[in-house]
């Protein structure tokens, strides 16, 4: 439980919106800490792309923050018509922030818990989510990454990815 801007690792992942123009939550805290430069990348990068679309991610310098880069990704709103669909959405999150983090050989990073604020995903699910696709990412490409931290801003999650951390291990050991 913490703050993400204040991790010095190679890379931090942001829940971005899809013009990458800051905003509230995490996404607001690593552009006002992490100051003008990040702004400017993303300007340029949607500017050349468009915006990106749920799922998507893309990699810029950290301007001031204590990590050398921070990776953009996109969110799902939470629909609860089509939950497969939001959940495949926010693996590709996971999946696609650490393929951006491996290529740009970054082994140490930190997710925040994505889509769970304003854009409505059921926190357990998320947190299920997260972990389940970082395990498997991790067991599918073994030693890219060294060190993956989820980092919550409030109790409640904390306890959620602590518990699904938890059972994952004792599953491990069964």
């Amino acid at each position: 439980m913490g703050d993400i801007t204040t991790l010095e690792l190679d890379a931090v992942i942001n829940a971005a919106n899809r013009v990458l123009m800051g905003g509230g939550g995490v996404d607001g805290a690593i552009h006002r800490v992490g100051g003008p430069s990040i702004l400017e990348e993303c300007q340029q990068i949607v500017s050349e792309r468009g915006p990106l679309n749920p799922g998507e991610a893309v990699i810029t310098g950290a301007g001031r923050l204590p990590s050398q880069h921070v990776i953009h990704t996109v969110g799902p709103m939470w629909n609860e018509t089509k939950p497969e669909l939001g959940i495949d959405l926010l693996a590709s999150c996971y999946r696609e922030s650490m393929n951006l983090a491996a290529t740009n050989e970054c082994r140490t990073i930190a997710f925040p818990c994505i889509s769970t604020g304003v854009y409505g995903f059921p926190t357990g699910l998320a947190a299920t989510t997260a972990i389940t696709t970082v395990k498997d990412w991790i067991n599918n490409r073994p030693g890219e990454l060294s060190e993956v931290i989820f980092v919550c801003f409030d109790s409640s999650n904390f306890h959620l990815y602590r518990a699904g951390l938890a059972r994952d291990e004792e599953q491990k050991r069964e």
